[in-house]
């Protein structure tokens, strides 16, 4: 009668589970844990979104609505990618679903059989790994290399391509590196994939979170090839600091869409209604909340390198976008005379000895880093890094 499935029995648990449950149980014995592993913006949604979700509250929009989102959403998220990605589609070709996360992994149920297998580079967001699985299909990793800012190579992609491949996952900027891919990778990467007839999967989640003199690019408008053959997964969640609204949506080929709009309708019914209407407010509305958390974020990510590379033992690149430090703490390991040999040995302790919690590189198929958020505040970083370096020169 308790057996549980098989494809549940398969995942594995999340790394940080353990560091994430001290941590708050420090807070509550009234510790000061400073967390750096918060995958959000820690501003506020805008003030206009809230209206606009009041508005709809009055207005009576509070039932079911269509399971792939209502139209006027639907064509918020249309105008959105003619006017920031010089993309065409079509009311068909978009599902609005519970989250970004929601998105991906209603993808993967309906192109996924088992034994299908997907390419997903590293280091990786840790939930691609677990969503493939949990469709049948089968994760095969490739490495991209530090000294490439971890991207991947058309060399690599071919290499990794079998006739089980059925798809590629590029995220750009990337969860956890912060890295982009230039037009010209983009379009490299995309031929292997034309030739190979193989679906490209494009999470853009960080796209409005670039911070210097460079462009996101989406892979889908490089050219007819690509965009009939890739699905964009994307959503109001990072660049509107919308995290717990749970608005994402995708795009891609209308047979593709049509089949995930039919799974969420004997699954989640619809995205929540209020949330689809605060959307539009996001996706039509002033950029100027935006701009400023940009500016914050940059002046806080500047700080973050300069301290990380400071701090004997540690390295890092400076990330374009997102909101995160993939710090590698290879050197500081092997000089901590053998106290620690892994990341998730030295973030336990860490968070024990100087209250401060980071997410061990583990999770995101490294060994040899830890992954920082800085999103929250520049004191906070400042007396976090305070404790980082005192904890790294007391060896």
């Amino acid at each position: 009668m308790l057996r549980l499935s098989k494809r549940v029995q398969q995942l594995s648990p999340s790394p940080t589970l353990a560091i994430t449950a001290k941590a708050k149980a420090l807070k509550q014995e009234g510790y000061d844990v400073i967390g750096l592993g918060a995958g959000e913006p820690d501003f506020n949604t805008p003030d206009h979104i809230l209206k606009a979700a009041k508005e709809a509250m009055d207005a009576g929009h509070t039932k079911y609505t269509a399971s792939g989102g209502i139209p006027e959403l639907k064509q918020a998220i249309i105008r959105k990618l003619e006017r920031d990605n010089r993309l065409s589609y079509q009311p068909n070709q978009i599902i609005v679903t519970v989250g970004a996360k929601h998105a991906l992994y209603n993808l993967f149920q309906v192109i996924l059989d088992e034994g299908d297998e997907v390419i997903i580079p590293a280091p990786y967001w840790v939930s691609y790994i677990e969503q493939v699985k949990l469709a049948g299909g089968v994760p095969v990793v490739i490495e991209g290399e530090e000294d490439r800012q971890f991207k991947i190579t058309p060399s690599q992609l071919e290499k990794a391509i079998t006739e089980r491949t059925r798809a590629v996952l590029i995220n750009s900027p990337s969860n956890p590196t912060g890295m982009l891919y230039t037009k010209e990778e983009l379009q490299a990467l995309g031929k292997v994939c034309v030739q190979h007839d193989i679906l490209i999967v494009s999470d853009e989640i960080y796209e409005h979170l670039i911070y210097d003199d460079v462009q996101h690019v989406s892979i889908a408008s490089l050219g007819p090839e690509f965009y009939d053959r890739t699905v964009i997964i994307n959503g109001v969640s990072k660049t509107y600091s919308m995290t717990g609204w749970r608005i994402g949506f995708a795009a891609g080929p209308a047979e593709i869409i049509k089949a995930m709009t039919d799974l969420s309708s004997h699954s989640t019914s619809n995205p929540t209604s209020i949330a689809q209407y605060a959307a539009i407010a996001a996706l039509t509305g002033t950029h100027e909340p935006v701009e400023k958390m940009k500016e914050a974020f940059k002046k806080r990510r500047d700080y973050v390198i300069q301290r990380i590379n400071s701090i004997p033992g540690f390295a890092c690149q400076t990330p374009p976008g997102a909101f995160y430090a993939f710090i590698n703490i290879r050197e500081a390991l092997n000089n901590s005379n053998g106290k620690y040999s892994t990341p998730d040995e030295w973030a336990a302790a860490l968070l024990e000895k100087e209250l401060v919690a980071v997410v061990p590189g583990s999770g995101f198929g490294s060994n040899n880093h830890i992954r920082i958020s800085y999103a929250t505040s520049m004191e906070q970083l400042e007396k976090a890094f305070d404790r980082i370096e005192r904890f790294v020169k007391q060896g």
